[in-house]
């Protein structure tokens, strides 16, 4: 559908009209400079503003001007699209505890937090549509990342997130009632918070099984993650294997309070052993059920000023070029009477 964005402008069509009838006449000055081939630019319409062939090129100019200001615009015909999206807060555990390499990348040791990177960062940058948060914790909780559709960003503030910037304890409860505090803005189907930890409430001034409540009563569905190998090898004197022992790094970790969390909540408390595990349990959050979000219409929009703005341009210039071509044609003109004058007077004098 064709429209104008500012139809009123076509008021001002009878401007030019008026200012002719109204406003005082000005007094022809006398040329400083005389033009021997003026008058014959004028007869052939280059000059002269009362010749009627340029009374109608103005006039036809003006009408382009108005149309162009009145923003001529198309709509096409609407479109429906009905989005579906989840809102997903991710809250990240970077305490301490998170820098024991138990975990393997590439067949070499690496910490926990580099596992937590590259599977989380590779999770984050499939959910195109959704809508994600970042909370880190350790002694206490801080929004990294409000919800927004900006993943790149999301994935970048965790890649850039280092041990010991919230502390060095595991304050498990603060994170879930920040994140629920957050998720309190969003339909009650959309609230989604996925924990990943790999230790026991240590911190904080709000118990997990207490923010597990406020999480319930919100609405909030919790999934958590438990991360951590259960054995390791723990380096004796020097490095060596002399003295060397075997461990359980995630003797810490509190299962049973992780799966109390998202059972109370409505979600599901998944153990990661190693990447490959880790990488498992975020492919099964990657398939979480979407809400269907209201369907949004729209109609596309294309601007149309730009062609009756070029057709003036054109036209202009073709206007002003019609004094130089005529300026040319009576220079060769006089160039070849003066010619065949010479070429007269030559064969005279023969």
């Amino acid at each position: 559908m064709f429209e104008f964005a500012w139809p009123w402008v076509f008021a001002m069509l009878p401007l030019p009209l008026l200012a002719r009838l109204l406003l005082p006449r000005t007094k022809p000055l006398a040329s400083a400079l005389k033009v021997p081939f003026y008058s014959s630019l004028a007869q052939r319409g280059g000059g002269a503003p009362h010749n009627p062939f340029n009374l109608f090129l103005m006039t036809i100019l003006w009408l382009l001007l108005l149309a162009a200001t009145a923003r001529p615009q198309w709509y096409g015909e609407p479109i429906t699209q009905t989005s579906s999206a989840r809102d997903l807060l991710l809250a990240v555990d970077i305490s301490g505890s998170m820098e024991t390499p138990d975990m393997l990348l590439n067949a070499r040791p690496a910490m926990r937090i580099d596992a937590v990177k590259n599977v989380v960062g590779d999770f984050v940058e499939r959910r195109e549509g959704d809508r994600l948060g970042l909370v880190l914790f350790g002694t206490r909780a801080y929004l990294q990342a409000p919800l927004t559709y900006d993943r790149e960003t999301v994935g970048t503030l965790l890649r850039e997130a280092q041990i010991g910037f919230a502390g060095q304890g595991t304050a498990i409860g603060d994170a879930i009632g920040l994140s629920v505090k957050r998720l309190m803005e969003r339909p009650a189907d959309q609230r989604v918070l996925i924990l990943l930890t790999d230790g026991a409430n240590t911190a904080g001034e709000v118990a997990p099984l207490k923010a597990a409540e406020l999480a319930q009563q919100a609405g909030v569905r919790v999934y958590t993650v438990g991360i951590g190998a259960e054995e390791m090898v723990q380096p004796g004197l020097l490095g060596s294997r002399f003295g060397a022992r075997r461990i359980n790094p995630s003797r810490d970790l509190d299962s049973e309070t992780l799966q109390a969390i998202a059972d109370r909540t409505g979600g599901k408390f998944f153990r990661a052993h190693n990447p490959e595990e880790l990488a498992q349990i975020y492919a099964e959050l990657d398939r979480l059920e979407p809400v269907e979000q209201e369907a949004a219409s729209y109609r596309p929009l294309k601007s149309l000023y730009i062609w009756p703005l070029a057709a003036v341009l054109l036209m202009a210039l073709l206007w002003a070029a019609i004094p130089l071509l005529m300026n040319f044609r009576l220079r060769e003109s006089g160039n070849g009477k003066r010619e065949a004058g010479n070429n007269v007077a030559q064969g005279g004098g023969a």
